[in-house]
């Protein structure tokens, strides 16, 4: 299932807005105030601003988590999985179901 959302900014644009958060945090208080000043001169909400530097955190290693790449491969791997499971019950109940017809029709006069 894909995302309803769009991407408004490209990733150029991402990746300079968490570069200035995170230089300038210093000369703010928090870094949501940080964030905040920011995000009103690019056009973005200080809570997707946030989210960006949460993620470039966790995936630069600075911050615990799971890095986006690791993360994306997983959820690929869970859906490959589930697909294989499901193809699995789908032969495992034809395999029954011909081995059940053969046995009727060995037994058929």
């Amino acid at each position: 299932m894909m995302s309803q959302t769009t991407n408004k900014f490209s990733p150029e644009v991402r990746e300079r807005a968490v570069r200035m958060v995170l230089e300038h945090e210093g000369e703010h208080p928090s870094r949501w105030s940080a964030a905040q000043s920011i995000a009103g001169k690019i056009g973005c909400s200080p809570h997707t601003l946030l989210d960006w530097v949460k993620k470039a955190d966790r995936d630069s290693g600075r911050a615990p988590g799971i890095p986006s790449d690791v993360a994306a491969k997983l959820k690929a791997l869970e859906r490959e999985n589930r697909e294989l499971r499901q193809a699995n019950e789908i032969l495992r109940k034809a395999s029954a179901y011909f081995a059940q017809a053969e046995l009727d029709r060995r037994f058929k006069p």
